[in-house]
């Protein structure tokens, strides 16, 4: 009876990072190009219905601003990611999903002051745990509390000494 109301807008924001992290997978296993994969995705999937499957309508800015973000910072996102991540465990040994998941993590922990750490770390844990069981979004939530604590002194950590911002 209130199908007619509007979604709120963190639902849409947690749908365009879910897309964001597809998108980005699509591009990394598929070698699709940017501008190609973003107008598929907002043209075919995003609220739209895909092969039976009814896509959640999604933030189409906040999707664009993630996966086009990520792209833009990879070379500054990778080594971040790489430095948060245990020495026997390297970013290329990461599988694609979980690649995409992190980068998109650190591009809104980077990028985005606007939203406050928590959420970002808690819907990427979110994302982790639609695509894997226990081990992977424990990963998530290290790497991405690691890099917050060290680029913006916050995160879910008691560490907060720290005032330097990263380069």
């Amino acid at each position: 009876m209130s199908d007619a109301r509007q979604p709120r807008t963190a639902n849409k924001r947690g749908a365009a990072r879910l897309a964001a992290v597809q998108a980005l997978y699509q591009m990394d296993v598929g070698g699709t190009a940017l501008l190609e994969t973003v107008a598929e995705y907002e043209e075919f999937r995003l609220g739209q219905e895909l092969d039976g499957d009814t896509y959640r309508d999604a933030d189409a800015a906040w999707f664009r601003d993630v996966v086009s973000g990520v792209v833009r910072a990879q070379k500054n996102i990778d080594p971040l990611i790489h430095g948060a991540l245990t020495p026997d465990w390297p970013l290329s040994r990461l599988d694609a999903t979980l690649r995409a998941i992190l980068r998109a993590g650190v591009y809104e922990i980077l990028n985005r002051r606007d939203v406050p750490v928590a959420v970002v770390v808690t819907e990427y844990i979110d994302i982790a745990r639609a695509f894997y069981e226990e081990e992977e979004p424990r990963l998530v939530n290290a790497v991405l509390d690691r890099i917050s604590r060290d680029v913006r002194g916050e995160g879910r950590g008691e560490r907060k000494g720290s005032e330097d911002s990263a380069s």
